[in-house]
């Protein structure tokens, strides 16, 4: 993931970051349940996935996104379709459920190159635009959404 602007020495960006690099280490997985035609294994990643986009995506869309809103609407929104675009599917294996519809796997790893695709304009895009624009207020908006969205990352005892 990027490391060039300095974004990542704000604490917010750098837990968002952490959880792609989470979220990208799963989807591999997910890469080789789907090559070996493991469908109940491809919905337990899937669950895996969407327990740690959950917080994720509320820190994004309660936080980040609306102090962005202003200066790159469509952007946003882009972001914000791709995100319910994702949830739809991760949705089909929630409760412990492996989806039985045969397209299933396929539209689970198609969704999974958009996942994909959404890290890298989160990660080139998004942060650098919010180190440069956004205040202290915002910044405190947006650490207020994730003390809200709590974190599913493992910190160190200090």
């Amino acid at each position: 993931m990027c490391e060039y602007c300095g974004c990542q020495a704000l604490e917010t960006i750098d837990e968002l970051t952490q959880e792609h690099e989470e979220v990208v280490r799963l989807i591999s997985h997910l890469r080789s349940a789907h090559r070996e035609g493991a469908v109940a294994r491809m919905a337990e990643v899937a669950r895996e996935i969407a327990r740690v986009l959950g917080p994720h995506t509320q820190v994004e869309e309660h936080g980040l996104f609306p102090a962005l809103a202003g200066d790159f609407p469509d952007q946003i929104a882009a972001l914000e379709a791709e995100h319910r675009r994702i949830e739809t599917v991760l949705a089909e294996a929630a409760d412990g459920a492996t989806p039985q519809d045969p397209a299933w796997p396929d539209r689970l790893m198609e969704a999974m190159a958009v996942l994909r695709d959404h890290i890298l304009k989160e990660q080139d895009g998004v942060f650098p635009a919010a180190l440069a624009n956004l205040g202290t207020e915002e910044w405190e908006a947006v650490e207020a959404a994730r003390a809200r969205a709590g974190s599913t990352l493992s910190r160190p005892s200090a």
